[in-house]
């Protein structure tokens, strides 16, 4: 087991050294952009499995749920720093055209970034995980008779984040209705996930799973080796995703806008999968493991972060480029961007409040998602003659979306009060004293 652990430790660590010489070097700004999207991207992929692997070793000595907390901030850390350039430029030249510009791409590049992560990470992996080989042996696939009607089940402990993520999403809603993205959207979605993170560090390390291959090598290093380890691969990991992810995106900007492929939408749409690609490797690698659960609480725990610290400090990082305090501006189409997003979050949602997700659900919210993205870029480009404006086809989706989340809402009612009652005693016990707590929580 060493050896094969030692040689794929190895195997993916190589994948990173090409991007290793070329930043350190600057050689990069020599390099074509074609080979700058291959030898940026070969690292992503690299460092993907390299987190990966920390995350999974961790969970031996944190709660799992925090280890997924910090796998999912570390590997959308190149979306926040690709946004908050955006929302910087924005501030350094506001009250110009060019600043009222950033404003609207900083909005545009954080609501692609939620909708791909549903749209595409929460559906495809659904659907990966029930069609891929060997899906037979994965206990969260369930077969059963009817139309599409094999699922995926989740883990009932992820209660926590489905919770905390419906009530940043409610939240969404009111965001356009302030202005822009001001101190108190700031104030109430970094809240949320502060106590959030509070909560989970508070849960119990759960019995130890059964791990192969490089975490299973790792997690038999005496814990203080075990720990310099992990912390050792998260930090590589994150500079690597960090410093590759935003030339590998630019990169396929460029690609994009050589073919013809308008540059705002690329910058909502092409930026953003770049940008969430380690996000999606790492749970694909899980799935593949027969680790299905744990991917979807990677995704889960993504989207709450994103929703969550990556609208809150858009204005932080705004107002810090202004001079001074000041709510983030957006115009009238990213204010239905942003309802759009949330009502996809909405029913998203609607979907796992019985902790599960079937086929059918899931090419649901793929083909809503690949619709709207396509419908909208064909109106834009004048390829497709519609009786309404892009801002009218944003509002038509987001009224889709509700109506079908209230509809199933409404329909698992008691699943979604049960799922409350689990989180507040979840939250209850997490902040109760060392006698008030059950017994058998320690």
């Amino acid at each position: 087991m060493r050896r094969q652990a030692l040689g794929a430790l190895g195997g993916a660590g190589a994948l990173t050294l090409p991007w290793v010489v070329v930043y350190l070097t600057g050689a990069a700004h020599g390099l074509s952009t074609l080979t700058t999207v291959a030898v940026s991207g070969v690292s992503v992929l690299g460092a993907s499995f390299l987190l990966a692997w920390g995350a999974e070793t961790a969970e031996k000595d944190v709660p799992r749920a925090f280890a997924i907390a910090v796998l999912a901030v570390l590997a959308v850390a190149p979306e926040y720093a690709v946004d908050a350039l955006y929302a910087w430029n924005a501030g350094l030249y506001a009250g110009t055209d060019r600043g009222i510009e950033a404003g609207n791409l900083a909005v545009a590049n954080m609501t692609g970034a939620n909708r791909i992560l549903i749209g595409i990470g929460w559906a495809g992996v659904a659907l990966f995980t029930v069609f891929r080989s060997g899906s037979a042996d994965d206990p969260a696939v369930k077969n059963r008779r009817g139309f599409l009607a094999d699922a995926v089940t989740l883990d009932r402990d992820i209660g926590l984040e489905i919770v905390f993520l419906f009530l940043a999403t409610l939240w969404a809603f009111l965001v356009p209705f302030n202005g822009g993205i001001d101190i108190l959207d700031m104030a109430v979605l970094v809240g949320i996930y502060v106590a959030y993170i509070a909560i989970v560090l508070k849960g119990d390390v759960e019995a130890e799973e059964a791990h192969v291959g490089v975490p299973a090598y790792l997690q038999t290093y005496p814990k203080p080796y075990r720990a310099a380890t992990v912390i050792g691969l998260f930090a590589y990991s994150g500079i690597m995703i960090f410093t590759a992810v935003e030339p590998f995106a630019h990169g396929l900007e460029q690609l994009g806008q050589n073919v013809g492929v308008p540059s705002f939408f690329m910058i909502q749409w092409i930026a953003p999968l770049a940008s969430e690609s380690p996000e999606l490797i790492v749970v694909v690698y899980l799935v593949n493991k027969a680790r299905s659960t744990a991917g979807f609480n990677a995704l889960i725990s993504s989207k709450l972060n994103q929703w969550t610290l990556l609208i809150g400090t858009l204005v932080l990082v705004y107002s810090l480029a202004l001079g001074q305090y000041g709510a983030l501006p957006f115009d009238q189409k990213q204010s239905a961007e942003i309802w759009l997003t949330a009502a996809q979050s909405f029913f998203a949602i609607s979907l796992l409040v019985n902790f599960e997700i079937s086929v059918r659900e899931a090419v649901v919210l793929l083909v809503l998602f690949l619709t709207q993205v396509f419908s909208e870029f064909l109106l834009i480009r004048g390829l497709i003659e519609l009786p309404i404006t892009d801002y009218q086809l944003l509002l038509v989706f987001t009224g889709i979306y509700l109506v079908l989340g209230v509809g199933l809402f409404v329909s698992r009612r008691k699943a979604l009060g049960n799922i409350l009652r689990q989180s507040a005693g979840t939250v209850s016990e997490a902040f109760s004293t060392g006698e008030d707590r059950p017994r058998g929580a320690d």
